[in-house]
């Protein structure tokens, strides 16, 4: 059963900002001051709430929650675009009782168009009664764009005799290539804790989970994860135990919903997850595992269940790593197919046949005695890729 963290509250309404028929704009609120961590896309194009959050954040790491739209992304719009998005604070403020200050802004969508404004002020006088009929999973719907399914993920630990919980929501199905995270995530938690350690933790789990996936090699001018923490529960993180339980939590969470999102890759229909080890560094391992998670050709053949060995060794002499080839060694599960600089005999395509059929496929590239290893999850590249972005401003 899905577990809510003391001191939240959730409201999801439509708009129209975009879609018609559903709800686009959510609210995750704390009825007490939270401490607030964030880390946000390294996208020169930084969008409008982008910026406005940092703002924020910056003159205080204590917030009230965040609003979340879904349709348009207000990015590439300009001073206009930032007046929007602080008028959209400030009118959301308004309604609520809090200062508008207290909110963090955060939106997805199409990059370029504008705001309309009186959307947003007939959302805003909504917004306290849209609480009375909201939840987690109906926010979670709210944000999503191309993604076929709402992405939850929550978690309870013991701290001192009571429950510590957090519950997570993203979205994310393309334009997914971590340098960050590809995406838009939301953490609650009812633990107190120190402000600069929450902000570290948040920046480890990311590194752990969100910045370990890709979709399609782009990343978006939006990527924001927040984690919020208000002490509702009564417990403080203040131990070096207390905080080790803590931040497992928050690991499991980023990496649950991380995986969601390659699952939900649009058009998606398989998850390759791929292990670079032996290299003289993890930059070259993780050179070596962008390169083929993010290859069309290996993507492709996933689609197509063909165990192209090819595309994959290819990909990886081409990614700008050190290494050498005559020292690789290439698996598909427990089965070697290029061993040591080349082909391993045997009925090869037979062999892997019921591999390539499952959803999940485990792709291990050894280089070498080297100390480095990386770790990415990927998604395939389908038909429905190409037909959902090529009509996606429709």
């Amino acid at each position: 059963m899905l577990q809510t963290p003391k001191g939240y509250i959730f409201a999801a309404l439509e708009a129209g900002f975009k879609y018609s028929g559903r709800n686009d704009l959510a609210l995750i609120l704390s009825e007490v001051p939270a401490i607030a961590a964030a880390v946000f896309t390294t996208n020169k194009f930084q969008a409008a709430p982008v910026t406005v959050g940092k703002e924020i954040l910056a003159e205080s790491q204590q917030v009230r929650g965040a609003i979340i739209n879904a349709g348009l992304a207000n990015a590439c719009t300009g001073e206009e675009g930032l007046a929007d998005c602080r008028e959209s604070l400030i009118l959301a403020a308004k309604y609520l009782g809090i200062n508008d200050r207290d909110l963090l802004p955060a939106s997805t969508g199409v990059i370029g168009p504008r705001f309309n404004m009186d959307k947003w002020r007939e959302a805003a006088s909504k917004l306290k009664t849209a609480i009375a009929d909201s939840d987690p999973v109906k926010a979670a719907k709210a944000i999503m764009t191309t993604d076929k399914f709402p992405k939850l993920a929550w978690g309870e630990i013991e701290c001192d005799g009571k429950p510590v919980r957090m519950l997570g929501m993203c979205k994310g199905a393309g334009m997914i290539s971590p340098d960050m995270a590809t995406l838009l995530g939301f953490v609650t938690c009812d633990a107190e804790v120190d402000p600069d350690w929450w902000q570290e933790a948040l920046r480890r789990c990311i590194d752990k989970s969100f910045n370990c996936i890709t979709v399609d090699g782009d990343t978006s001018t939006n990527d924001t994860i927040m984690a919020f923490a208000n002490g509702a529960a009564g417990v403080k993180a203040d131990t070096t135990e207390k905080k080790e339980a803590l931040e497992a939590l928050l690991l499991n969470i980023c990496q649950e919903l991380s995986y969601m999102i390659v699952q939900d890759a649009e058009g998606g229909t398989k998850i390759m997850h791929i292990n670079v080890s032996g290299a003289a560094s993890n930059q070259d391992a993780e050179l070596i595992a962008r390169a083929i998670g993010n290859s069309p050709l290996v993507k492709t053949a996933l689609f197509g269940e063909d165990p192209n060995w090819g595309r994959i060794v290819a990909a990886a002499g081409r990614s700008g790593a050190e290494f050498n080839p005559a020292t690789l060694t290439l698996s598909f599960g427990k089965i070697v197919v290029f061993e040591k600089g080349k082909p391993v005999e045997g009925d090869m395509d037979a062999l892997l046949e019921p591999i390539m059929r499952k959803q999940d496929i485990l792709v291990n590239i050894n280089l070498g005695d080297g100390n480095g290893s990386s770790f990415l999850q990927a998604s395939d590249l389908s038909h429905e890729y190409v037909n959902i972005n090529a009509d996606y401003r429709s």
